[in-house]
Protein backbone atom coordinates (compact mmCIF):
# COMPACT_ATOMS: atom_id res chain seq x y z
CA UNK A 1 0.00 0.00 0.00
CA UNK A 2 2.77 2.41 0.77
CA UNK A 3 4.18 1.77 -2.23
CA UNK A 4 0.87 1.97 -4.30
CA UNK A 5 0.75 5.47 -2.29
CA UNK A 6 3.90 6.86 -3.23
CA UNK A 7 3.07 6.26 -7.34
CA UNK A 8 0.09 8.23 -6.50
CA UNK A 9 2.01 10.62 -5.04
CA UNK A 10 4.87 10.64 -7.86
CA UNK A 11 2.35 10.91 -10.09
CA UNK A 12 0.60 13.78 -9.03
CA UNK A 13 3.38 15.44 -8.46
CA UNK A 14 4.29 14.86 -12.35
CA UNK A 15 0.86 15.89 -13.36
CA UNK A 16 1.22 19.42 -11.31
CA UNK A 17 4.56 19.65 -12.78
CA UNK A 18 3.36 18.73 -15.97
CA UNK A 19 0.38 20.66 -15.66
CA UNK A 20 2.47 23.90 -14.55
CA UNK A 21 4.95 23.21 -17.42
CA UNK A 22 2.08 23.66 -20.03
CA UNK A 23 0.48 26.41 -18.41
CA UNK A 24 4.08 28.12 -18.82
CA UNK A 25 4.14 27.39 -22.21
CA UNK A 26 0.63 28.64 -23.05
CA UNK A 27 1.28 31.85 -22.00
CA UNK A 28 4.72 31.92 -23.65
CA UNK A 29 4.47 35.32 -25.63
CA UNK A 30 6.02 33.87 -29.34
CA UNK A 31 6.68 36.28 -32.48
CA UNK A 32 8.05 34.18 -35.59
CA UNK A 33 7.24 36.99 -38.20
CA UNK A 34 9.09 40.24 -38.99
CA UNK A 35 6.14 41.98 -40.98
CA UNK A 36 2.52 41.88 -40.05
CA UNK A 37 1.01 38.38 -40.91
CA UNK A 38 -2.98 37.85 -42.46
CA UNK A 39 -4.26 34.47 -41.59
CA UNK A 40 -7.50 33.88 -43.05
CA UNK A 41 -10.03 30.78 -42.43
CA UNK A 42 -12.97 29.65 -43.98
CA UNK A 43 -16.14 28.45 -42.66
CA UNK A 44 -14.95 24.86 -41.54
CA UNK A 45 -11.85 24.75 -41.24
CA UNK A 46 -10.96 22.31 -38.66
CA UNK A 47 -9.23 23.29 -35.33
CA UNK A 48 -6.10 20.76 -36.77
CA UNK A 49 -5.84 22.99 -39.62
CA UNK A 50 -6.44 26.46 -38.01
CA UNK A 51 -3.01 25.48 -35.60
CA UNK A 52 -1.08 24.19 -38.60
CA UNK A 53 -2.15 27.52 -41.02
CA UNK A 54 -0.61 29.84 -37.60
CA UNK A 55 2.04 27.52 -37.15
CA UNK A 56 3.31 28.36 -40.85
CA UNK A 57 2.80 31.98 -40.75
CA UNK A 58 4.90 32.22 -37.04
CA UNK A 59 1.81 32.88 -35.14
CA UNK A 60 2.51 29.70 -32.84
CA UNK A 61 5.76 27.89 -32.20
CA UNK A 62 4.08 24.83 -32.31
CA UNK A 63 1.01 23.27 -33.51
CA UNK A 64 0.40 20.96 -30.06
CA UNK A 65 0.21 24.18 -28.49
CA UNK A 66 -2.61 25.72 -30.03
CA UNK A 67 -4.69 22.34 -29.87
CA UNK A 68 -3.93 22.10 -25.92
CA UNK A 69 -5.51 25.72 -25.47
CA UNK A 70 -8.55 24.69 -27.17
CA UNK A 71 -8.52 21.10 -24.98
CA UNK A 72 -8.87 23.36 -22.50
CA UNK A 73 -10.58 26.59 -23.32
CA UNK A 74 -13.16 24.06 -25.51
CA UNK A 75 -14.90 27.25 -27.60
CA UNK A 76 -15.89 27.29 -30.84
CA UNK A 77 -13.82 28.77 -33.32
CA UNK A 78 -15.15 31.81 -35.51
CA UNK A 79 -14.17 32.45 -39.88
CA UNK A 80 -12.55 35.07 -40.72
CA UNK A 81 -9.13 36.89 -41.27
CA UNK A 82 -7.48 38.05 -38.75
CA UNK A 83 -4.19 39.88 -38.40
CA UNK A 84 -1.26 39.22 -36.22
CA UNK A 85 1.43 42.30 -35.73
CA UNK A 86 3.16 41.34 -32.70
CA UNK A 87 4.50 38.40 -30.28
CA UNK A 88 0.86 36.92 -28.40
CA UNK A 89 0.31 33.71 -26.19
CA UNK A 90 -1.00 30.63 -27.63
CA UNK A 91 -3.80 31.20 -25.07
CA UNK A 92 -3.84 34.74 -26.59
CA UNK A 93 -4.00 33.68 -29.96
CA UNK A 94 -7.13 31.08 -29.15
CA UNK A 95 -9.32 33.68 -27.95
CA UNK A 96 -9.12 36.41 -30.50
CA UNK A 97 -10.41 33.84 -32.87
CA UNK A 98 -12.35 32.15 -30.19
CA UNK A 99 -14.28 35.50 -29.94
CA UNK A 100 -14.60 36.64 -33.97
CA UNK A 101 -11.65 39.33 -33.45
CA UNK A 102 -11.24 39.49 -37.23
CA UNK A 103 -9.36 42.50 -39.18
CA UNK A 104 -11.30 45.60 -40.87
CA UNK A 105 -10.64 48.96 -41.35
CA UNK A 106 -13.15 51.64 -41.08
CA UNK A 107 -14.38 54.16 -43.42
CA UNK A 108 -15.21 57.24 -42.59
CA UNK A 109 -17.13 59.06 -45.35
CA UNK A 110 -18.59 62.23 -44.29
CA UNK A 111 -21.90 64.51 -45.66
CA UNK A 112 -20.77 66.06 -48.44
CA UNK A 113 -18.44 64.36 -49.86
CA UNK A 114 -19.25 63.57 -53.77
CA UNK A 115 -18.28 59.90 -55.35
CA UNK A 116 -14.36 61.75 -56.85
CA UNK A 117 -14.22 62.17 -52.94
CA UNK A 118 -15.16 58.53 -51.95
CA UNK A 119 -13.10 57.04 -53.91
CA UNK A 120 -10.28 58.80 -52.77
CA UNK A 121 -11.16 57.81 -49.27
CA UNK A 122 -11.76 54.11 -49.99
CA UNK A 123 -7.90 54.18 -52.05
CA UNK A 124 -6.31 55.12 -48.67
CA UNK A 125 -7.14 52.34 -47.11
CA UNK A 126 -5.15 50.52 -49.44
CA UNK A 127 -6.86 47.51 -51.11
CA UNK A 128 -7.74 48.95 -54.61
CA UNK A 129 -7.14 51.92 -56.61
CA UNK A 130 -9.44 55.08 -56.57
CA UNK A 131 -10.37 54.33 -59.83
CA UNK A 132 -11.89 50.85 -59.22
CA UNK A 133 -14.21 52.18 -56.63
CA UNK A 134 -15.50 55.16 -59.10
CA UNK A 135 -15.81 53.04 -62.15
CA UNK A 136 -18.57 50.63 -59.22
CA UNK A 137 -19.66 54.05 -57.96
CA UNK A 138 -20.95 55.56 -61.73
CA UNK A 139 -23.17 52.68 -62.52
CA UNK A 140 -26.12 53.45 -61.42
CA UNK A 141 -27.63 49.67 -61.24
CA UNK A 142 -28.03 49.40 -57.86
CA UNK A 143 -30.30 52.31 -57.57
CA UNK A 144 -32.28 52.30 -60.43
CA UNK A 145 -35.40 50.44 -58.70
CA UNK A 146 -35.47 53.77 -56.60
CA UNK A 147 -34.40 56.38 -58.63
CA UNK A 148 -34.88 55.04 -62.83
CA UNK A 149 -33.21 58.57 -63.84
CA UNK A 150 -30.20 58.42 -61.59
CA UNK A 151 -27.00 59.14 -64.09
CA UNK A 152 -24.77 57.49 -61.48
CA UNK A 153 -24.89 56.48 -57.39
CA UNK A 154 -23.92 60.04 -56.50
CA UNK A 155 -26.61 60.67 -53.80
CA UNK A 156 -26.90 57.41 -52.89
CA UNK A 157 -23.48 56.56 -51.20
CA UNK A 158 -24.69 57.27 -47.94
CA UNK A 159 -22.77 59.17 -45.36
CA UNK A 160 -21.48 56.99 -42.48
CA UNK A 161 -19.10 54.67 -41.12
CA UNK A 162 -18.55 51.56 -42.46
CA UNK A 163 -16.58 48.49 -41.74
CA UNK A 164 -14.15 47.13 -44.44
CA UNK A 165 -12.42 44.08 -45.12
CA UNK A 166 -9.15 43.34 -47.24
CA UNK A 167 -11.42 41.59 -49.57
CA UNK A 168 -14.36 43.77 -49.92
CA UNK A 169 -15.32 45.16 -53.32
CA UNK A 170 -15.74 48.26 -54.50
CA UNK A 171 -19.33 46.97 -55.53
CA UNK A 172 -19.82 45.42 -52.17
CA UNK A 173 -19.14 49.00 -50.40
CA UNK A 174 -21.22 51.01 -53.37
CA UNK A 175 -23.88 48.10 -51.90
CA UNK A 176 -23.49 48.69 -48.14
CA UNK A 177 -23.65 52.48 -49.09
CA UNK A 178 -26.76 52.61 -50.85
CA UNK A 179 -28.34 49.85 -48.50
CA UNK A 180 -27.52 52.51 -45.77
CA UNK A 181 -29.45 55.47 -48.14
CA UNK A 182 -32.39 52.79 -48.41
CA UNK A 183 -33.10 52.50 -44.87
CA UNK A 184 -33.01 56.02 -43.91
CA UNK A 185 -34.82 56.91 -46.91
CA UNK A 186 -37.60 54.63 -45.97
CA UNK A 187 -36.97 55.54 -42.19
CA UNK A 188 -38.50 59.63 -43.14
CA UNK A 189 -41.50 57.65 -44.55
CA UNK A 190 -41.51 60.38 -47.50
CA UNK A 191 -43.84 59.89 -50.88
CA UNK A 192 -41.64 62.69 -52.58
CA UNK A 193 -39.79 62.50 -55.49
CA UNK A 194 -36.34 60.67 -54.61
CA UNK A 195 -34.59 61.79 -57.84
CA UNK A 196 -35.55 65.74 -56.92
CA UNK A 197 -35.28 65.76 -53.52
CA UNK A 198 -31.32 64.04 -53.30
CA UNK A 199 -30.46 66.23 -56.09
CA UNK A 200 -31.30 69.57 -54.66
CA UNK A 201 -30.06 68.00 -50.48
CA UNK A 202 -27.18 67.67 -52.22
CA UNK A 203 -26.69 71.64 -53.22
CA UNK A 204 -27.96 72.40 -50.11
CA UNK A 205 -25.06 70.06 -48.11
CA UNK A 206 -22.12 72.02 -50.89
CA UNK A 207 -23.52 75.01 -50.29
CA UNK A 208 -24.56 75.15 -46.44
CA UNK A 209 -21.61 74.53 -44.49
CA UNK A 210 -23.56 75.87 -41.19
CA UNK A 211 -26.09 72.95 -40.11
CA UNK A 212 -28.76 75.60 -39.10
CA UNK A 213 -28.74 77.22 -42.49
CA UNK A 214 -29.82 74.13 -44.22
CA UNK A 215 -32.99 75.27 -44.19
CA UNK A 216 -32.29 78.71 -45.38
CA UNK A 217 -30.24 77.78 -48.56
CA UNK A 218 -33.36 75.16 -49.14
CA UNK A 219 -35.70 77.48 -49.40
CA UNK A 220 -33.67 80.12 -51.75
CA UNK A 221 -33.25 76.61 -54.09
CA UNK A 222 -37.04 76.05 -53.59
CA UNK A 223 -38.45 79.78 -54.15
CA UNK A 224 -35.90 79.93 -57.48
CA UNK A 225 -37.53 76.47 -58.86
CA UNK A 226 -40.92 78.15 -58.38
CA UNK A 227 -40.55 80.95 -60.42
CA UNK A 228 -38.42 79.40 -62.95
CA UNK A 229 -34.96 81.29 -61.99
CA UNK A 230 -32.05 79.58 -62.37
CA UNK A 231 -30.23 78.52 -59.52
CA UNK A 232 -26.92 79.27 -60.04
CA UNK A 233 -25.11 76.82 -57.89
CA UNK A 234 -21.12 77.37 -57.69
CA UNK A 235 -21.14 73.53 -56.34
CA UNK A 236 -22.58 72.29 -59.57
CA UNK A 237 -19.90 74.04 -61.78
CA UNK A 238 -17.31 72.53 -59.95
CA UNK A 239 -19.04 68.98 -60.72
CA UNK A 240 -18.99 69.46 -64.05
CA UNK A 241 -15.44 70.16 -64.16
CA UNK A 242 -15.01 67.07 -61.87
CA UNK A 243 -16.75 64.65 -64.40
CA UNK A 244 -14.87 66.41 -67.50
CA UNK A 245 -11.65 65.86 -65.49
CA UNK A 246 -10.72 69.55 -65.91
CA UNK A 247 -11.28 70.79 -62.28
CA UNK A 248 -8.43 73.61 -61.47
CA UNK A 249 -9.13 73.49 -57.06
CA UNK A 250 -11.05 76.97 -57.82
CA UNK A 251 -13.78 78.62 -60.44
CA UNK A 252 -13.09 80.50 -63.39
CA UNK A 253 -14.99 82.65 -65.54
CA UNK A 254 -14.72 79.62 -68.20
CA UNK A 255 -16.74 77.05 -65.56
CA UNK A 256 -19.40 79.64 -65.08
CA UNK A 257 -19.98 79.45 -68.94
CA UNK A 258 -19.41 75.90 -69.73
CA UNK A 259 -22.31 74.71 -71.85
CA UNK A 260 -23.00 70.90 -69.65
CA UNK A 261 -26.07 70.18 -68.76
CA UNK A 262 -24.80 70.06 -64.77
CA UNK A 263 -24.19 73.88 -64.62
CA UNK A 264 -27.01 75.75 -63.37
CA UNK A 265 -25.58 78.99 -64.24
CA UNK A 266 -26.54 77.88 -67.67
CA UNK A 267 -29.16 75.93 -67.42
CA UNK A 268 -32.41 76.27 -66.09
CA UNK A 269 -34.35 73.84 -63.03
CA UNK A 270 -32.22 71.01 -60.86
CA UNK A 271 -29.21 69.25 -62.66
CA UNK A 272 -29.25 65.74 -64.10
CA UNK A 273 -28.88 64.42 -60.62
CA UNK A 274 -26.91 64.88 -57.43
CA UNK A 275 -23.73 66.49 -57.34
CA UNK A 276 -22.63 65.16 -53.67
CA UNK A 277 -24.09 62.70 -50.66
CA UNK A 278 -26.18 64.62 -48.54
CA UNK A 279 -26.67 63.41 -44.99
CA UNK A 280 -30.09 62.01 -43.06
CA UNK A 281 -30.37 66.23 -41.78
CA UNK A 282 -29.89 67.99 -45.31
CA UNK A 283 -32.42 65.53 -46.90
CA UNK A 284 -34.73 66.55 -44.50
CA UNK A 285 -34.25 70.39 -45.21
CA UNK A 286 -34.69 69.44 -49.00
CA UNK A 287 -38.15 68.02 -47.71
CA UNK A 288 -39.12 70.56 -45.59
CA UNK A 289 -37.32 73.97 -46.29
CA UNK A 290 -37.59 77.53 -44.64
CA UNK A 291 -40.58 79.23 -45.02
CA UNK A 292 -39.05 82.62 -46.17
CA UNK A 293 -38.98 84.77 -49.65
CA UNK A 294 -35.19 84.40 -49.67
CA UNK A 295 -34.14 84.13 -53.39
CA UNK A 296 -30.31 85.07 -52.66
CA UNK A 297 -27.20 84.36 -50.34
CA UNK A 298 -23.62 85.30 -50.22
CA UNK A 299 -20.88 84.18 -47.43
CA UNK A 300 -20.26 85.90 -44.92
CA UNK A 301 -16.55 87.56 -44.68
CA UNK A 302 -15.91 86.57 -40.79
CA UNK A 303 -15.27 83.02 -41.49
CA UNK A 304 -17.97 81.54 -39.45
CA UNK A 305 -18.88 79.50 -42.94
CA UNK A 306 -22.23 81.55 -42.17
CA UNK A 307 -24.08 83.48 -45.05
CA UNK A 308 -26.57 87.11 -45.55
CA UNK A 309 -29.89 86.02 -47.18
CA UNK A 310 -31.46 88.31 -49.23
CA UNK A 311 -34.70 88.32 -50.58
CA UNK A 312 -34.29 91.42 -53.53
CA UNK A 313 -31.05 92.02 -55.84
CA UNK A 314 -31.13 94.96 -54.70
CA UNK A 315 -30.24 93.44 -50.91
CA UNK A 316 -28.01 91.19 -52.68
CA UNK A 317 -25.74 93.72 -54.35
CA UNK A 318 -25.36 95.23 -51.42
CA UNK A 319 -24.59 92.39 -49.69
CA UNK A 320 -22.15 90.99 -52.09
CA UNK A 321 -20.36 94.62 -51.88
CA UNK A 322 -20.03 94.78 -47.95
CA UNK A 323 -18.19 91.22 -48.61
CA UNK A 324 -15.70 92.35 -50.73
CA UNK A 325 -15.14 95.16 -49.04
CA UNK A 326 -14.37 93.33 -46.13
CA UNK A 327 -12.17 90.84 -47.56
CA UNK A 328 -10.56 93.73 -49.23
CA UNK A 329 -9.50 95.33 -46.41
Amino acid sequence: MRALGRLLLLLLVVAVIGGAWLMYRLNQPYKGFSEPVFVEFEHGTSTRSIATMLKQKGVIEDRWLFLAARALRRKNLQAGEYRFDKASTPLEVFSRIARGDIYYMELLIPEGYNMFDVSDAVAKLGTMKAETFLAAAKNPALIRDLDPKAPSLEGYLFPSKYRVYRRTTAQQICRMMTNEFRAQWKALGSHANVHNTVTLAAMVEREARRPEERPLVSSVFHNRLNIGMKLDCDPTTVYAALLENRYRGTIYKSDLANTSEWNTYQHLGLPPGPIANPGLSTIKAALAPAETHYLYFVAKADGSGGHNFSESLHQHVAAVAGYQRAVHR
